[in-house]
């Protein structure tokens, strides 16, 4: 078998698929990955070919550049069709002369999906977010700016649309690319338990095969409980959060851990406590492996990997996406909400800290969830289902 692979340039889009092109290759399929240069290691350390997309990103002036930056739906909406363009020879010929039997392609990744439509090729969507269709989408919430970029940018998304026509894309919208429709061949990167309105997807078409991660024997915790903190890899350069959750907990019996990510500089908080470290980066699995709390923004991964672990976690949502998973975990009873006003005093946050520490409950949900996810299928499930697709007459 022979699947060509598509992801957009994302880590969180990237890494939970790792385990799965590993497992295929394991099995002697070929799979031709396409992606971009940052990820070209892990990718061919998995099995996969190797083809890099970077060059087929189009230009980008400041003022988009600081429009992602803010995750602009649109910005994002715009750039990915007109990749899509860009990208069309060199696909069309690739599917002409390789002959791939399966295409895979990220939730997010308009040139893998409008691809395998065009050149009528069996399909699998992999969806490291929730499925999303009209039920799951009631769980997103989005802020009154993000609201406007959406309603604003649709005369932008509209002629992007129909510059692709005349390549042979049919499109209606960007949100008909992302939504999941009934027969849409998907595999989800969490448990039945933990996707909202999981009922609305039937069994044959999707696979809820559970967090693809690397995981690591949880270490006994004894003495100070550790907090560790991340804002997840995109929207992380907060320095007035950093700073109010040292204050937080400067003089606690507890230990912190931040990972501030590449975009933030940590000698901007100056001198620490001792109890604090800040790190541009960690192994999160290993750090979770001796913590006590996650502070974490609810992006699918970190929140996957928390629960995973057994943590209970804080959550601090950024975006709509990250609010639908805060909402989750807090349902199942593996987290607490952080709101915004309490994070902005470090008194108050460290009472929200201390009351996570110290809530039973929230134990007690993160063992269930826990459970739940290690009994899932994993990448040999996900594996499966890609084969059995490759099998199948085109829209089954």
């Amino acid at each position: 078998m022979r699947a060509l692979w598509f992801c957009i340039p994302a880590h969180g889009h990237t890494n939970p698929t790792m385990e799965v092109v590993r497992e295929l290759t394991r099995r002697g399929h070929e799979v031709r990955y396409y992606s971009f240069e940052e990820f070209r290691a892990k990718i061919e350390g998995a099995g996969a070919q190797f083809v890099a997309c970077d060059s087929f990103l189009p230009p980008i002036d400041e003022k988009a550049e600081k429009r992602l930056r803010r995750v602009s739906t649109t910005e994002m909406s715009v750039q990915s069709f007109r990749t899509v363009a860009n990208l069309d020879p060199v696909v069309s010929e690739d599917v002409a002369t390789w002959r791939p039997d399966v295409v895979v392609t990220d939730s997010a990744c308009f040139w893998g999906k409008l691809a395998a439509v065009k050149h009528g090729l069996p399909w699998v969507c992999s969806t490291t977010t929730f499925a999303f269709n009209e039920y799951s989408s009631k769980y997103m919430s989005y802020s009154a700016s993000e609201m406007a970029d959406m309603v604003l940018g649709l005369p932008r998304l509209n002629r992007e649309i129909r510059r692709l026509r005349p390549l042979g894309y049919e499109v209606k919208s960007a949100l008909d690319i992302v939504r999941n429709k009934p027969g849409d061949n998907t595999i989800v990167y969490t448990s039945r338990k933990f996707q909202p309105c999981s009922e609305t997807f039937d069994e044959e078409h999707y696979r809820f095969v559970g967090p693809s991660v690397r995981d690591v024997a949880p270490k006994e915790k004894s003495g100070r409980p550790l907090v560790y903190a991340s804002l997840g890899t995109v929207i992380n350069d907060r320095p007035g959060f950093y700073r109010t959750l040292i204050n937080a907990l400067r003089d606690a019996d507890a230990d912190l851990i931040i990972s501030c990510g590449k975009a933030f500089d940590p000698a901007q908080l100056g001198e620490l406590p001792s109890n604090v470290r800040v790190e541009q980066y960690v192994d999160q699995m290993e750090v979770l492996s001796r913590t006590s709390l996650f502070v974490t923004h609810c992006g699918m991964n970190s929140a996957s990997e928390g629960m995973w672990m057994g943590v209970p976690e804080l959550l601090f949502p950024l975006t709509g996406e990250q609010r639908a998973v805060a909402r989750r975990v807090t349902e199942v009873g593996a987290g607490a909400m952080l709101e915004e006003r309490m994070a902005k005093d470090a008194a108050t946050l460290r009472e929200a800290i201390v009351g996570a520490l110290e809530d039973g409950r929230l134990r007690e949900g993160s063992t269930r969830m826990r459970d739940d996810l290690r009994s899932c299928a994993g990448p040999a499930g996900a594996a499966d289902f890609i084969e059995q697709v490759a099998r199948r007459p085109v829209g089954v």
